[in-house]
């Protein structure tokens, strides 16, 4: 570690964490670790889909058959599949096949519509997908205007039902859909081939395995190009981190094809030996009952699900004692020490703030200490990880206490946007990933994130962050989730306009201008939202993400 990295050196440690990342089964890609689980533990249970049970045995077979498959049609290493599925436990098959065989994953989001995928499939010239069946007519639909796409591969999610669900299964899963046209079925593959023996060699610290699409800190949605290697060394520095321990029962809500979802569902369970519950979406009742039947000790959670549970009738008289390690994020609500009193009270579970991190990183590039939590911050760098604080018009590194753009260093780093030199060479400058986000350290060197560069609001000259905004007026007792944005302004350049999502027990209660009253009472003068908007609820991304452009629109 450089002389530089001096946040680890000289903030808070947690005492016995080791500095540097030690991992469990030695430096190799995640895919051999799952064999190692193949061979060693074959009838442990890796996965549980409302009842069905998926042992590291049949995992590690199905991965197999599916990467024969893939191999005989051609699909070899460095080509892009794309995976454009519902979390089920076909996802960490598909997943684990393509980088077998040293191709490249590139997840779709199910929540994709026509144009979306198209535009991801025919940028990262896709050269096979494997997709639901509720999602293939989409595929069928773009497929023309995609001429590399070779290989289409579906899956029913119920295939992979129970005849008796320990938990209600939604309906959308019991769907069978038409499959029509040059279309193989998943289920057939697994019957029919014979499993590949052994995978493809790959340079762990320097070949592709993940093309994840990302805005990056501009533009267009990006394929950030991650290495085997990159996987490896978050999974095993969140678990240490973490402090999660092995051989334990998981529950995975959040999405697979989301780089966090994808760490909590897909990594972290071949690489700790744990066995995960798999949930397709968010609803409180399932999640409730999950925890129950399965008594899952650990859960990556959002802040907006945490309340959702809490606000459920009769939660009291539920069981929920099982849980101990829940991180959780931030998104729309923010995860404070009260928040974290009453899920507590409940669970006996203490939360924190998961961490911070992106795309261009493999996310995790923080992490909180459990036994020193800071309210607000995003806790402290993961080891082996540098995190400076740049003066956003220079450049130049700033001291603790000093608010500028958030860079980020270490060996798991992105290395580059597909076939976009031009941005690469943006965000990506001698090893150090420029994120476009802006925070500044405390006395303890711990984190704190503040808003975004490219969604800075300028008012009167002043620089306004959206996130601070909202932070300062969530502290309204009227107001459940907000979203602030610039909007044209004559006299000031931009003001800021504040899009409000009100309890349901203050609707008709509070106006737009005692709220505007408020903030001009709770927050510098430059800041104030000047103008309101009611809204029964704000657009976001399947991981629970405000998308604040869509209310410019």
């Amino acid at each position: 570690m450089s002389e530089e990295a001096t946040v680890q050196q000289h903030g808070y440690w947690p005492p016995g964490l080791p500095r540097e990342v030690v991992y469990r089964g030695g430096e190799k890609p995640i895919h051999e670790y799952l064999f190692d689980n193949e061979r060693e533990i074959p009838d442990r249970v890796a996965y549980i889909f409302y009842g069905r049970e998926v042992t590291w045995g049949e995992l590690g077979q199905s991965v197999r058959k599916v990467a024969a498959f893939l191999k005989e049609k051609g699909v070899g290493k460095g080509d892009r599949v794309g995976l454009y599925l519902q979390n089920c436990p076909q996802y960490p098959v598909a997943h684990y096949a393509v980088q077998m065989i040293g191709a490249i994953v590139s997840p779709l989001n199910p929540q994709y519509k026509d144009a979306e995928v198209e535009y991801q499939l025919s940028n990262a010239e896709t050269r096979a997908v494997i997709v639901g069946e509720d999602l293939l007519a989409t595929v069928q639909r773009v497929k023309p205007n995609v001429p590399g796409l070779a290989v289409v591969i579906s899956t029913a999610y119920a295939d992979y039902l129970p005849e008796e669900p320990a938990l209600e299964v939604p309906a959308f899963l019991r769907e069978r859909y038409p499959v029509e046209g040059d279309v193989v079925d998943l289920l057939s593959i697994l019957k029919d081939y014979p499993p590949l023996a052994e995978g493809e060699p790959v340079d762990l610290w320097n070949d592709i395995s993940l093309m994840t699409f990302t805005s990056g800190t501009t533009g267009r949605p990006k394929g950030a190009m991650l290495t085997f290697g990159s996987a490896l060394y978050k999974t095993a520095a969140s678990m240490m981190a973490n402090q999660v321990e092995p051989d334990g029962c998981s529950l995975a809500v959040a999405p697979f094809c989301h780089i966090a979802g994808m760490n909590s569902g897909v990594y972290m369970p071949v690489y700790t030996r744990r066995t995960t519950v798999i949930l397709p979406r968010f609803d409180p009742e399932t999640v409730v009952r999950a925890f129950e039947v399965y008594r899952c000790d650990m859960w990556y959670s959002i802040a907006p699900m945490l309340r959702a549970i809490l606000d459920m009738p009769g939660i009291q008289e539920r069981d929920l004692r099982c849980i101990r390690n829940n991180p959780a994020t931030s998104f729309g609500i923010p995860v404070t020490e009260k928040l974290a009193d009453e899920w507590k009270a409940l669970t006996g579970c203490q939360i924190h703030e998961a961490a911070f991190g992106l795309s261009e990183t493999h996310t995790s590039d923080t992490f909180m200490p459990k036994e020193r939590i800071r309210w607000g911050s995003c806790g402290i760098p993961m080891p082996e990880n540098e995190i400076r604080i740049l003066d956003i018009e220079t450049g130049a590194p700033l001291p603790q206490g000093k608010s500028g753009q958030i860079a980020i260093r270490n060996k798991g780093v992105f290395k580059g946007y597909w076939k976009r030199p031009d941005a690469t060479a943006e965000t990506l400058r001698d090893g150090w990933v420029h994120t476009g986000d802006v925070g500044h350290f405390d006395e303890d060197g711990y984190l704190f994130f503040t808003g975004r560069i490219k969604e800075m609001i300028k008012c009167s000259g002043y620089s306004v962050f959206p996130e601070d905004v909202e932070a300062l007026m969530l502290r309204h007792p009227a107001i459940r989730q907000c979203a602030a944005i610039g909007i044209p302004d004559e006299k000031r350049g931009e003001t800021v306009k504040l899009v409000v999502v009100l309890h349901p027990d203050y609707g008709g209660r509070v106006s737009k201008q005692e709220l505007i009253d408020w903030a001009r009472e709770n927050m510098a003068a430059y800041k104030y939202p000047r103008t309101i908007e009611f809204r029964d609820s704000l657009p976001a991304t399947g991981a629970g993400k405000v998308l604040r452009r869509l209310l410019k629109n």
